[in-house]
């Protein structure tokens, strides 16, 4: 009986050993393919959300995105591998819009766009500063709506490939054996102007003082008037009793 099974567990042994070398035979290929692919990226604008404190690639296009009123939208101009780069300031809401009036009927969403690193940058191409824009448009404004706002932006096939005239040409171009550093210095943002905002700015305290505040500076040279005027009259008077 022994002896019968022996044949048998060599068989089984055998069979074991082929499939343990498939199994790591097809494991090397696996890592092999996804080394190779981690090596190649694109070169493109991506499209984020500023969600708990961190920016998250959006899962919807811009066109099909309607952010609510305090939202941030981010736009990053990156070269980008298997993990996507997120703009490198953080999405501030207060920053940005926190000196924009609220509107009845509309809302106020924070549109941050980072163009990117000069390693980013296609040859011949340089990238402006990161910024932020508070965007009061319509409560059913997409993200597209809101991006397009702000500047001219360059869609292809259905791609936002330019924002405000960044880059001028080219993309989602791929880009072989890319360098991507493991994280992105950050960078403060230039502040603009709001756009969409038809509110009258709030008045300043200096703004309101001197306007509503007594007018110092006329009072003192209408004094120095009536005190010249008085002294002139004075010593007329002196010179008319002089002569008599």
């Amino acid at each position: 009986m022994t002896a019968s099974l022996r044949p048998r567990r060599r068989t089984v042994r055998l069979v074991l050993s082929l499939l343990a070398g498939l199994l790591l035979a097809g494991t090397s290929v696996t890592f092999t393919a996804t080394s190779a692919r981690a090596e190649d990226g694109y070169r493109f604008w991506g499209y984020y959300q500023w969600t708990k404190g961190q920016w998250a690639f959006s899962q919807k296009g811009a066109d099909a995105t309607v952010p609510a009123d305090g939202a941030v939208e981010g736009w990053r101009f990156a070269v980008s591998g298997a993990k996507p780069r997120v703009p490198r300031a953080a999405g501030d809401f207060a920053a940005i819009c926190g000196k924009t009036p609220a509107e009845t009927g509309k809302k106020r969403v924070a549109l941050v766009v980072d163009p990117g690193t000069p390693e980013d940058a296609l040859s011949g191409e340089t990238p402006g500063p990161a910024t932020g824009t508070c965007v009061v448009t319509a409560t059913a404004s997409t993200g597209a709506q809101i991006l397009a706002a702000t500047g001219p932006d360059r869609i292809e096939k259905g791609l936002t490939c330019g924002i405000n005239g960044y880059p001028a040409k080219g993309c989602g171009d791929q880009v072989k054996n890319i360098k991507v550093p493991a994280t992105d210095t950050p960078v403060t943002l230039q502040i603009k102007s709001a756009v969409g905002s038809t509110a009258a700015p709030a008045s300043s305290t200096s703004d309101s003082n001197s306007s509503s505040g007594t007018p110092w500076t006329g009072i003192i040279i209408a004094l120095v008037v009536v005190v010249l005027l008085a002294g002139g009259g004075f010593f007329l008077n002196r010179r008319r009793t002089a002569a008599k």
